[in-house]
């Protein structure tokens, strides 16, 4: 999941339960749709992409540079994640809203386009919540 900077999610995605973080990181970054800045044009892709250590590969790293996408990622056995805590605690935080809707925490339907809708209206009402009234 992705998300802007008030911590509201832009891309969905999801895969089966034994696939490798890293195998999603491609399409979930080629589904993003331009967004709106608060000043100049809109932009169709990130400036950044902040990710754990599951995401360090070299092959990733140089397909975000390639994209001009700056990766900001935790090396494995050289650098501590506690530096991403900060920007990683807003995609920790929308899937803890998520997760409080007790269908979404297992897994119960069968087609993946079933569970994408209702994981899409979690997110709507929550965003709906999160809104200033």
């Amino acid at each position: 999941m992705l998300s802007d900077r008030d911590g509201l999610p832009l891309t969905v995605g999801i895969s089966a339960a034994n696939t490798h973080d890293s195998h999603a990181l491609k399409p979930l970054v080629n589904a993003l749709r331009a967004t709106r800045s608060h000043r100049g044009p809109r932009r169709r892709k990130p400036v950044k992409l902040h990710a754990d250590k599951a995401y360090d590969i070299p092959a990733l790293r140089h397909w975000l540079r390639r994209r001009g996408i700056i990766p900001r990622i935790a090396r494995k056995g050289i650098e501590s994640a506690e530096k991403l805590g900060k920007h990683r605690w807003v995609i920790e935080r929308s899937i803890a809203w998520l997760t409080g809707y007790r269908r979404l925490t297992t897994r119960y339907e069968r087609k993946p386009n079933h569970y994408l809708a209702f994981l899409t209206l979690a997110a709507t009402i929550t965003c709906y919540k999160k809104l200033p009234k």
